[in-house]
């Protein structure tokens, strides 16, 4: 990715947008929404989606105030859709397998 034609404020967001979506990948995985890359298997792993949805969470608190309104905006849009596929997986219980529905966006 070429960043050089980024101002060092848009290069930041940037990278923000990246650690958000990167945790949106790994929640997604452990929701069973989105195959694994490195085994190429769709896995439930609830307690990982939940780490990566708390970290979400935790960002949130923390640049409470501090992120332009598009990324906030990313960010809550983000934790909206996690949160609601998680309370649906926690629903179906922990020990049940994935199924191949998509996730809404």
């Amino acid at each position: 990715m070429n960043t050089d034609n980024l101002n060092p404020e848009q290069q930041d967001q940037l990278l923000c947008m990246m650690l958000i979506q990167q945790h949106q990948q790994i929640a997604m995985m452990g929701l069973g929404k989105l195959q694994n890359p490195a085994t190429g298997e769709i896995d439930r792993d609830l307690a990982s989606a939940k780490y990566a949805i708390d970290t979400l969470n935790m960002l949130d608190k923390y640049t409470k105030g501090n992120l332009p309104q598009e990324l906030k905006g990313f960010l809550d849009q983000t934790l909206t859709t996690l949160r609601l596929n998680y309370a649906d997986e926690k629903k179906k219980g922990d020990d049940n397998s994935s199924d191949d529905s998509a996730s809404e966006d």
